[in-house]
């Protein structure tokens, strides 16, 4: 299972660690903590470094935007 948790550190208290546990009785557990704006700035970086992949997202977003979707036959995939 894989849950993902966004919670102001100021609301960390033992009812979060209470919740936790309970839903991962008995379980090795690993838990990744990071500041979410870095993480979204880095997939967007990330996503946005390469030109032609750039070119194709914000393509692709404004096609979405102004309801040009595309249909694809998954069939032919």
């Amino acid at each position: 299972m894989y849950t993902l948790y966004k919670i102001n550190s100021d609301e960390l208290n033992e009812n979060f660690i209470a919740a936790v546990k309970a839903q991962f009785p008995h379980q090795t557990i690993e838990i990744s903590i990071s500041e979410v704006s870095q993480v979204e700035q880095d997939e967007t970086a990330y996503l946005l470094g390469n030109p032609a992949n750039k070119a194709r997202l914000l393509a692709a977003i404004a096609r979405t935007e102004s309801n040009q979707l595309i249909d694809v036959d998954i069939e032919k995939l």
